[in-house]
């Protein structure tokens, strides 16, 4: 009996609190706004010249800046804990910011990127210096571009172009403040960003579900 108490307590016991405590449970019932209505960005391309649109789609919006290489870390943490949990929900899309003149590294990333999977519907578009300064202004957030024009954070935008993070009162009743998440930082990514998007695809599936109902009724 001792012993299975002490073989209980040296191995089952850790390994019960490691799950208890890396699994996350998001602080707020529905994730708050930070800022409202954010703009659309379609006047920037991609290297082949496609649009791309936040509306109607759940975004994780990034600003890379021109220093391409120093984020490469964080791209490989971003597609392990956040896109490749979600890449099967067809309106989910990952959209990364680049100054024009960074092509040429883009690529590269991308070709590295691609030894981790499937990369649909991860967009990198490009954009002047002034057009990323002057979009990243009208985020209204506490933190700000580099001077490469780059952030570690990237941020979560949800279909009505909102951007959502964490602020106010959690259920605990603590004030509690995150507009963006550091992919440099495991971590961050995994305690708080992986929940935070299971808050907003939760909502959509529960919005999706309801509208069925009320189809069926009519």
């Amino acid at each position: 009996m001792k012993k299975n108490l002490v073989l209980f307590v040296l191995f089952v016991l850790p390994i019960v609190a490691y799950l208890f405590f890396a699994s996350g449970v998001n602080s707020f019932a529905k994730l708050p706004t930070i800022t409202p209505t954010i703009p659309d960005l379609q006047e920037w391309k991609t290297s082949d010249g496609k649009s791309v649109t936040l509306n109607n789609k759940i975004t994780i919006l990034g600003f890379i800046g021109y220093d391409v290489e120093h984020h490469k870390g964080g791209f490989f943490n971003l597609y392990e804990k956040i896109y490749a949990r979600n890449k099967e929900f067809k309106d989910f899309q990952m959209v990364m910011v680049f100054p024009e003149g960074t092509e040429a590294e883009v690529t590269k990333l991308q070709t590295s990127l691609k030894k981790l999977g499937p990369q649909q519907n991860w967009w990198f578009v490009f954009g002047t210096p002034e057009s990323i300064k002057n979009y990243y202004s009208k985020l209204q957030l506490m933190g700000s571009l580099n001077e490469k024009l780059g952030t570690a954070n990237v941020y979560i935008v949800d279909k009505k172009r909102n951007l959502r993070g964490r602020k106010g009162k959690n259920k605990k009743g603590e004030e509690e403040y995150q507009e963006g998440y550091n992919t440099f930082k495991v971590s961050d990514l995994y305690n708080n960003m992986i929940d935070d998007v299971k808050v907003i695809l939760a909502e959509y599936r529960l919005a999706l579900k309801k509208n069925n109902k009320a189809n069926r009724k009519i």
